[in-house]
């Protein structure tokens, strides 16, 4: 198990690096001068050239790559542009309510797409199955921020028991959540009715209906049981992928968030914040998929050799 740990954080460095690669490009090629945005509009040439050596600007680009992954690693994520507080600082004030967004999000999508997709696999080829995954296509074609706005004039406006934008009580997380979880839902609703009617078919399942096991114990015990090694893969992917899907729906919410944060440091070119932030979204991204593999090799020795 160790080595198979091992094998898996080995392989998340090439990504890092060529991702860092990428994100720093990117914000090269981004319009506008740093220094000036750090200096101000209406700082002189000389303090703009003062903030250009101050930031390291005057560096050739491949000592400022080397420079800003030194600083990464070490936890100096630089200075905003926009309001000269550490960039460390401003994620860490958006960090915990895109968490708990997220870890709300997964919580109902989860345990309703599971559920779903149960039920619609035990009633297959049934009315009951069709109109399941009926609602689990219209789920996923639906863009979710469409359907934020629609909770928010046809639900949080008539109603007022939710705000429109922003976080000033509990129940401000609901809407967000769920516009937030429905992609999630809808295909783990799918995911685990394929993967449910796959294990029915396999050959410990009908040796367990040949010694005459309940069906309960069947369906439990066995069925449910080794379905549920795929579905916890693609659970750890898509919550990765309410993560960075966060950042539509902060926007739609104005949730306070670190993908509010990103599009308002995209605004104002605020390229530190946005540097820092895309290798966290890359990081957090990786770091579930490890251990998602680590929980899938735990439950399934036989991954370990792959």
């Amino acid at each position: 198990m160790l080595s198979y740990a091992l094998r898996r954080l080995l392989g998340i460095i090439p990504v890092l690096i060529v991702v860092s690669l990428l994100v720093f490009a990117f914000v090269k090629l981004m319009p506008g001068d740093p220094a000036r945005i750090y200096a101000g509009p209406d700082a002189s040439l000389e303090a703009v050239d003062a903030a250009r050596h101050q930031l390291g600007l005057d560096q050739p680009l491949t000592i400022q790559y080397l420079q800003w992954v030194g600083n990464f690693l070490t936890g100096d994520l630089g200075i905003a542009y926009r309001n000269r507080q550490p960039v460390a600082d401003a994620i860490g004030e958006s960090f915990f309510p895109t968490l708990w967004l997220s870890l709300a999000a997964f919580a109902w999508s989860s345990v309703a797409g599971i559920a779903i997709g149960v039920f619609a696999a035990r009633r297959r080829g049934r009315w009951q199955d069709y109109t399941a995954m009926s609602i689990a296509v219209c789920g996923i074609s639906m863009p979710s921020f469409w359907l934020g706005l629609l909770l928010i004039q046809y639900v949080a406006v008539p109603f007022g028991l939710f705000a429109t934008s922003g976080y000033a009580k509990p129940l401000d997380i609901v809407l967000p959540a769920i516009t937030l979880g429905s992609t999630v839902a809808a295909v783990m609703a799918r995911y685990t009715r394929s993967a449910y009617l796959e294990a029915t078919h396999e050959d410990y399942v009908r040796t367990a209906r040949a010694k005459g096991l309940t069906n309960r114990m069947v369906v439990w015990k066995h069925t449910f049981r080794n379905a549920l090694i795929p579905v916890l893969t693609m659970l750890g992917l898509q919550f990765g992928f309410l993560l960075s899907g966060s950042i539509v729906i902060e926007s739609v919410f104005s949730w306070p968030g670190l993908g509010w944060l990103l599009i308002e440091s995209i605004k104002t070119q605020d390229q530190p914040v946005i540097q820092a932030l895309v290798m966290l979204f890359v990081t957090m991204f990786l770091v579930i998929n490890l251990v998602v593999d680590l929980l899938y090799g735990f439950i399934d020795p036989s991954a370990r050799r792959d």
